[in-house]
C-alpha cells in the first residue's frame, strides 16, 4: 500500500476536526437517512438557527454534507455512505474503554 503524504493526513485532520462537535455528529447522524432543512435540524438539535447554519457550513466545507434548494428552503444530506461504519467503530471504542475502566476498579 502506498504511503500517505502529509497533505493527505492534513485533509483527514480537517474532516475529523469538522466532526469534532456533538451537534455536528448529531446532524450527521440525522442526515444519514433523510434530507432535512435548517428548520428541521434546528428543532432536532435544540440550538438556534444561526448555529445550525454555521455547523452545516463547516460540514459542507469538508464535503460531508451537500444541499439542494427547493423554493426558499435548502435541504441537506450526507454525501457519503460510510458514516454508519465510522459511528459503529466509535461505539466499539467507547464500549471497550468502558469495559477496561470497569476492570481497573475491580
Amino acid at each position: 500500500m502506498k504511503e500517505k503524504t502529509r497533505k493527505q493526513y492534513e485533509a483527514r485532520a480537517k474532516i475529523a476536526k469538522a466532526m469534532a462537535h456533538p451537534s455536528r455528529l448529531l446532524m450527521l447522524d440525522l442526515l444519514q437517512n433523510q434530507e432535512l432543512c435548517v428548520g428541521d435540524l434546528t428543532e432536532k438539535v435544540g440550538v438556534d438557527q444561526s448555529t445550525v447554519s454555521k455547523h452545516l457550513s463547516i460540514l459542507k466545507e469538508v464535503g460531508l454534507v451537500d444541499s439542494r434548494k427547493e423554493g426558499t428552503l435548502s435541504y441537506y444530506r450526507v454525501t457519503c455512505g460510510c458514516l454508519d461504519g465510522f459511528f459503529s467503530c466509535m461505539e466499539t471504542v467507547l464500549l471497550t474503554d468502558l469495559e477496561g475502566r470497569k476492570q481497573s476498579v475491580k
